[in-house]
């Protein structure tokens, strides 16, 4: 009996914000995974170790989790006044697919400063000492990121005294900007695809009684449904155990993402949902209570604007993603959004919010333009690390 030895590609495994993943040069991948196709998705699904009926990732680089089940793709950018095209595959924990519908917002740190360690960034633009402007074109959805990365003797600078809840160690501090975060391509056209700042939404029975349920659907950042906590019998202030160890929970949260889904036209049955696990995200909202975060720390009231609590990928996210922060942001700078009500109302800037880990602080300004909204920018600060580079092995005849 044969057997196929094992290939080794070129790989570095980042922290970006709340989240990991495995990242790769295009150059670096096998010839026939440069391209998209099978053979590139299941490669990274081998990567990762996925489909794992197990749900531990055991024989694979990823954790089991939605936070920690990614591939990173970097090249030299094909956009004009671009670095680099950074491409972001979510790979599925139990089921053989990787969703490219989406960004992740945490891994795009990371992919700034992952630019400047892979040589990816045209050393003339890089300050000795000072921050770096990496110009990202994030090839799934089509958008510009700014990141503002520290440099230190010419190196990333990683370490320092920024603190990330959701983060155990504190680390360098590296801005975001998101830039025209709402949609205007062929998602949906509009930041609202109904039209509506809030909707009735129809749902299962099983859901809510009554079967509609108060919604506001946008797409900025990433698309997503909010719903407010206390219609669907929560409180805002819910950790990831309460939610993920109830099945039922979980098949209501399931529900109301297909409807919104739907409504939104991201898909056209419900059977596609079963293929777009990653968009888009549901979040639940209510009003700023004192809690107590997963670390045990208290959290005031006064010190938080509002209570989102996001699921990701099935579950209900440790912290909070990126894109979904961008959507927070946006949705509470636009008045009359369930985001925005939550937040109390009225015109603002900038809104932090409680995550089941802390708080987060995320900035957009919005604005009307012939009756329809946007968002020229939104802004949060994340950090990034280096945890592992070398090679990553998978079995020669995966692909």
């Amino acid at each position: 009996m044969t057997h196929a030895p094992q290939i080794k590609i070129p790989a570095t495994y980042l922290r970006g914000g709340t989240s990991k993943g495995v990242f790769f040069r295009l150059q670096d991948l096998p010839a026939g995974c440069q391209q998209p196709g099978a053979a590139r998705d299941k490669l990274f699904m081998r990567v990762i170790g996925s489909p794992d009926p197990y749900a531990a990732h055991i024989d694979g680089m990823g954790g089991a989790t939605s936070s920690t089940s990614k591939c990173v793709i970097l090249s030299k950018s094909s956009v004009p006044d671009h670095d680099v095209d950074y491409l972001y595959g979510q790979v599925s924990i139990d089921k053989p697919f990787v969703d490219w519908s989406g960004n992740c917002g945490n891994l795009s740190t990371a992919a700034g400063a992952f630019a400047i360690h892979a040589g990816l960034v045209d050393a003339a633009r890089l300050p000795q000492n000072g921050v770096a402007v990496v110009r990202i074109w994030q090839a799934n959805i089509q958008k510009t990121i700014i990141a503002h990365v520290p440099v230190t003797n010419g190196q990333v600078q990683e370490t320092g005294d920024f603190e990330l809840d959701g983060v155990t160690f504190p680390a360098a501090e590296i801005v975001l900007e998101f830039i025209d975060p709402s949609d205007d391509g062929d998602e949906g056209g509009s930041m609202f695809p109904t039209g509506n700042l809030v909707d009735d939404l129809a749902v299962p029975e099983s859901v809510v009684k009554g079967g509609t349920l108060k919604a506001t659907m946008i797409t900025a950042g990433i698309p997503t449904v909010f719903v407010n906590a206390a219609d669907i019998g929560y409180t805002g202030t819910e950790l990831r155990e309460q939610i993920n160890t109830d099945p039922e929970a979980l098949k209501r949260f399931e529900a109301i993402r297909v409807a919104g889904a739907l409504r939104m036209g991201l898909i056209k049955t419900p059977e596609e949902a079963l293929q777009r696990q990653h968009t888009p995200k549901i979040a639940f909202v209510a009003p700023p209570v004192d809690h107590v975060s997963s670390s045990g720390k208290t959290v005031k009231a006064a010190d938080i604007d509002l209570l989102v609590r996001a699921l990701s990928m099935g579950k209900l996210h440790h912290a909070m993603m990126g894109t979904a922060a961008v959507a927070i942001g946006t949705a509470a700078a636009i008045p009359g959004t369930l985001v925005n009500l939550a937040a109390g109302g009225g015109a603002r800037t900038a809104v932090r919010f409680g995550h089941p880990s802390g708080t987060l602080r995320v900035g957009a300004e919005a604005a009307q333009v012939k009756g329809e909204w946007t968002v020229k920018k939104a802004i949060m600060s994340r950090s990034a690390r280096v945890l592992m580079e070398g090679w990553v092995r998978v079995p020669g005849d995966v692909f």
